[in-house]
C-alpha cells in the first residue's frame, strides 16, 4: 500500500481513531488545527479503508485553508485541469485574453480561431439586458383561495416598496427588483429577483427572501413554509422560466464577420454558414425539442470559463441557454452572428474566485474582486465577456462543420490516430 511521506510520528494514531471511527473525517481539521495535516491523515485513512492507492491525485502545492468552510469538505488532494487561453477577444473596444480550463482538444483552438475572426472584422459588441438573480420559495396554506390572497398581495405595486424595505435588510448589494408568483392547487411559489452587485448572489438573495417570509407570517400565519427554494427559481436544471425570463444576466452579443475573412479564417463562405445555423441549430433543435439549446456548443465554453474563474460549474446547465443567429447582410457578403443567453450566473467574489488560480484568472481579464466603485460592474463585464467568447466558439464550429472540418480535426488533436480496423485484424 502506497503510504504519503508527509505522515508524521503523532499521525499514526490518528490514522486509526478514523479508521475505527472514533474520529470523524470531517471534524479533522477542527481538531488538528491544521487543514494540510488533515488532508493528509484522511487521504492516508481512506486508502487503507478502500485498499486501493490515491498516488497520482495531487496533495502539496495546494492551500487548504483557502477552502475551509466554503468550498470543498474532506478534501484529499486536487484534481489538474489544463488552462489555456483563447483570444485575444475584442469586444465593446477593449481586448480580451480569455482563460478556459478543459480537457477537451480543439476547444481552446477552435474558440482562438473564432476571437481571430471577430478581431480580423473589427470586434464584437455587447449589451446586457438584465442583471437578477432569482429563488422562489414554496409555501402551503390550506387552501387554494388563501393561497391566491398571498399572491394577490405580493403582487399589489402598493406592498412592493415595504417588501423591498424588509427583503433589502441583510445585503448592501441585494437589491429586489420583483416578485413573481405561480399557483399550483394551494401551493404557492414566489420567485424573487434581485440585483447581487459583484456575487452570483445566491445566498444573498436566499437571505433576502427569508426575511420576507419571516415578516409576512405576521399577516399570514397560516401560511405553511414548505422550502426556501420550490424549484421555480430555477438554479442548475434546464427550465423554461430561465430562457424566457432570465436568470443572472441576460445578454446579447453580435458581431459583423466580413467575407473575405469568412473565407480566409474561417474557410467556409456566408451562404453556407446561415443555411447550416437555419438547419442545425434552429430547425434541428427544434426537431429535439431543446429547451435553451439553440446552439452548436455554448456549455463548452460556458463551462470551461467558469472552470477558470471560479463559478459554479453546475450553472453552466441554465447559463449555457443560448440561442445563435446568422444572417447575410451587407447585400449578403457579410455575416452578422449573435448569440442570446439569457441566464449567465456569474460572480467575482465569493465561491472558488478567491482561490488563487481562479483568481489569477479573473485578474487576467480584469475583473478580479468587487469594484468598489461601480458594484456590479465587474461580474456584468464576465457575463459579456462569457458570451463574446461563447460568439467566437459559436462561429468557430459551424464553420468547421460547414467546411467539413470538425472530425479532421478532432481526429489530429483529441483522437487517438490509430486504424483501429487493422488492429482488430491483426488480434
Amino acid at each position: 500500500m502506497f503510504q504519503s511521506p508527509m505522515l508524521g510520528g503523532d499521525d499514526e494514531e490518528v490514522i486509526k481513531g478514523v479508521l475505527s471511527g472514533d474520529i470523524p473525517s470531517y471534524s479533522l481539521e477542527s481538531k488538528l488545527g491544521d487543514c494540510k495535516r488533515a488532508a493528509v491523515i484522511r487521504r492516508e485513512a481512506l486508502q487503507r479503508m478502500t485498499g486501493r492507492s490515491l498516488e497520482g491525485l495531487p496533495l502539496e502545492g495546494f492551500d487548504y485553508e483557502s477552502i475551509l468552510g466554503q468550498c470543498c469538505e474532506m478534501p484529499v488532494g486536487y484534481v489538474q485541469i489544463p488552462v489555456g487561453v483563447a483570444g485575444p477577444l475584442l469586444l465593446d473596444g477593449k481586448e480580451y485574453s480569455v482563460p478556459m480550463a478543459t480537457t477537451e482538444g480543439c476547444l481552446v483552438a477552435s474558440t482562438n480561431r473564432g476571437c481571430k475572426a471577430i478581431y480580423a472584422s473589427g470586434g464584437a459588441s455587447s449589451v446586457l439586458l438584465r442583471d437578477g438573480m432569482t429563488r422562489a420559495p414554496v409555501v402551503r396554506f390550506g387552501t387554494a383561495k388563501r393561497a391566491a390572497e398571498l399572491k394577490f398581495f405580493i403582487e399589489d405595486p402598493a406592498n412592493f416598496d415595504t417588501l423591498s424595505v424588509v427583503f433589502n435588510r441583510s445585503s448592501r448589494f441585494g437589491k429586489l427588483q420583483n416578485i413573481k408568483c405561480t399557483i399550483a392547487g394551494k401551493n404557492l411559489y414566489m420567485r424573487f429577483s434581485c440585483s447581487t452587485g459583484d456575487a452570483m448572489g445566491m445566498n444573498m438573495v436566499s437571505k433576502g427572501v427569508q426575511n420576507v417570509l419571516d415578516y409576512l407570517q405576521t399577516d399570514f400565519p397560516d401560511m405553511e413554509i414548505i422550502g426556501i427554494s420550490g424549484n421555480f427559481c430555477s438554479d442548475k436544471k434546464p427550465a423554461a422560466v430561465n430562457w424566457i425570463e432570465g436568470r443572472g444576466k441576460s445578454v446579447v452579443c453580435e458581431a459583423i464577420i466580413r467575407e473575405e475573412v469568412v473565407q480566409k479564417v474561417l474557410k467556409t463562405n456566408v451562404a453556407t454558414l446561415v443555411e447550416l445555423n437555419m438547419l442545425k441549430n434552429l430547425t434541428g433543435s427544434a426537431m429535439a425539442g431543446a429547451l435553451g439549446g439553440f446552439n452548436a456548443h455554448a456549455s463548452n465554453i460556458v463551462t470551461a470559463v467558469y472552470i477558470a474563474t471560479g463559478q459554479d460549474p453546475a450553472q453552466n446547465v441554465e447559463s449555457s441557454h443560448c440561442i445563435t443567429m446568422m444572417e447575410a447582410v451587407n447585400d449578403g457578403k457579410d455575416l452578422h452572428i449573435s448569440v442570446t443567453m439569457p441566464s449567465i450566473e456569474v460572480g467575482t467574489v465569493g465561491g472558488g474566485t478567491q482561490l488563487a488560480s481562479q483568481s489569477a484568472c479573473l485578474n487576467l481579464l480584469g475583473v478580479k474582486g468587487a469594484c468598489n466603485d461601480s458594484p456590479g460592474s465587474n461580474s456584468r463585464l464576465l457575463s459579456t465577456i462569457v458570451a463574446g467568447s461563447v460568439l467566437a466558439g459559436e462561429l468557430s464550429l459551424m464553420s468547421a462543420i460547414a467546411a467539413g472540418q470538425l472530425v479532421k480535426s478532432h481526429m489530429k488533436y483529441n483522437r487517438s490516430s490509430k486504424d483501429v480496423s487493422k488492429i482488430a485484424s491483426s488480434n
